[in-house]
């Protein structure tokens, strides 16, 4: 068995490369498009929350949980995918809600709430991919409790290193002006209407593989 410090090396590795903070920027800016900066901050927090505990259950159960329901990881992506995808639409289109247009705090809140677990923490933080991994590495720790919390302190420094980059996106869309947030919400639709279709994709492939 590897050592503490082997194992978390791989760990942050593994999960830096599959979560991907810096490439989930173009796809949180256009997600929280017309966003106040203090409830894009909000998003931000309660995806990084979100995800965190869904990839430490991941970890602690998720392989019995899976089992238990009878639900393999490609069916995961393939639904997950084509949810994606019909967020992905409404931004290529134009027909998303602006919150500039909502007046009730109400109203702002629940949409926070919304798209902090959808579509971020699920399925573009804690995807398939990410809750795979941390089902492997958690196979890998040999039941030692040591190698547990290191697991679990990755994944919060993962879920972190997002956070940083989600909150400094907002200072990029700032330097944009209104007519860049615009094109680059079209763009960004397409891009993440791309990823959707990725997903579905991979997890077709990996049940008639």
């Amino acid at each position: 068995m590897a050592s503490p410090l082997d194992f978390l090396i791989s760990a942050l590795v593994t999960l830096l490369v599959v979560v991907d903070p810096i490439g989930l920027t173009p796809a949180f800016l256009g997600i929280t498009a017309g966003l106040p900066t203090a409830a894009r901050r909000s998003v931000a927090i309660r995806a990084c929350l979100i995800a965190f505990a869904i990839l430490t259950g991941a970890a602690l159960a998720g392989d019995w949980l899976l089992r238990m329901l009878s639900i393999s990881l490609p069916a995961f992506r393939i639904a997950g995918g084509l949810l994606l995808f019909s967020i992905a639409s409404e931004m290529v289109f134009g027909v998303r809600i602006t919150r500039q247009s909502e007046t009730a705090g109400k109203a702002v809140e629940e949409h926070v709430r919304d798209i902090a677990a959808f579509p971020l923490a699920i399925p573009l933080m804690a995807g398939p991919g990410a809750i795979t991994a941390s089902v492997l590495l958690s196979g890998r720790t040999g039941g030692d409790m040591i190698r547990y919390a290191i697991l679990i302190g990755t994944i919060a420094t993962v879920m972190f290193a997002c956070l940083l980059v989600f909150l400094a996106a907002t200072q990029i869309e700032r330097v944009l002006g209104k007519t860049g947030n615009t094109v680059l919400s079209r763009l960004l639709g397409v891009l993440l209407a791309a990823m959707a279709v990725q997903f579905v994709v991979d997890g077709v492939k990996a049940l008639w593989g």
